[in-house]
């Protein structure tokens, strides 16, 4: 399996600061967040970022196309996340969208326009073989985030971490019983202060968290914690990275 992220504001070319609009590869960077996976029973896009002419171009550009994507996984439905839908729905309709159940009867009702079906989440459920769902968390803003097992142990992905980075672990901790491999996707701890990040950082550890892939709205000085923390398994996320399931293979 390996993950290739199609949509986030950091840019996997070291140099460059984040937000440039264009990178010397062709590809665009934007604020949010979105991720292929491929190599599992069904190919996932997680999210779709949030402007359906920046995804579709970087797709295009990675030689992805819309036909290979069986499967579609919205973690909120805050615009970062969900912007791009649209767009691709414009290209080919017939898709499973997998949705928090709190996701607003509007959105639900022009996703269907498109013949496109929704599968409303509550509860933790099986996308695929080996793909599943932590189900909807929070409280006011209700968020899944995706879980994928590995020879390795458990891939977690993060949208923003809404109902928070660390109760998400600890979901994921209740579900299964495997080892947490990877934590990667948008930790939502931009602001947090240095004592809040390093206990948070403690808790991966405590957790055993092996590697961690903080990006998109997770702030930079929680990124470079991190990184000093995990050293080499600390793994930097960006457009068009591609990560195999044992994150040591990258390719732009």
């Amino acid at each position: 399996m390996n993950i290739t992220i199609l949509f986030d504001n950091y840019p996997y070319k070291e140099g460059l600061a984040p937000l440039d609009s264009k990178l010397l590869t062709g590809l665009e960077t934007g604020w949010g967040f979105s991720c292929l996976l491929k190599g599992l029973e069904k190919t996932i896009l997680f999210d779709t970022g949030a402007d359906g002419r920046v995804l579709l171009s970087n797709m295009e550009k990675l030689g992805i196309e819309p036909k290979s994507i069986d499967t579609i996984f919205l973690s909120h439905e805050h615009w970062d996340h969900t912007g791009g839908l649209t767009t691709l729905l414009n290209k080919r309709s017939d898709y499973f969208i997998y949705l928090p159940k709190s996701f607003s009867t509007g959105f639900k009702s022009s996703v269907r326009e498109y013949g496109a079906k929704i599968v409303d989440v509550d509860k933790s459920v099986e996308i695929c073989k080996d793909a599943y769902s932590t189900g909807e968390m929070g409280v006011s803003l209700k968020e899944q985030s995706l879980i994928v097992k590995t020879a390795h142990g458990l891939i977690g992905i993060t949208g923003c971490a809404h109902p928070g980075i660390v109760n998400i672990l600890k979901k994921i901790k209740q579900l299964f019983t495997e080892e947490i491999y990877l934590i990667m996707g948008g930790f939502h701890l931009g602001g947090y202060s240095d004592k809040e990040l390093k206990e948070i950082v403690k808790e991966f550890k405590t957790m055993g968290v092996m590697k961690t892939a903080p990006s998109h709205c997770s702030g930079d000085r929680c990124m470079k914690l991190f990184k000093e923390e995990y050293g080499d398994n600390f793994v930097e996320l960006g457009v068009g990275i591609n990560l195999s399931t044992d994150c040591t293979d990258f390719t732009e």
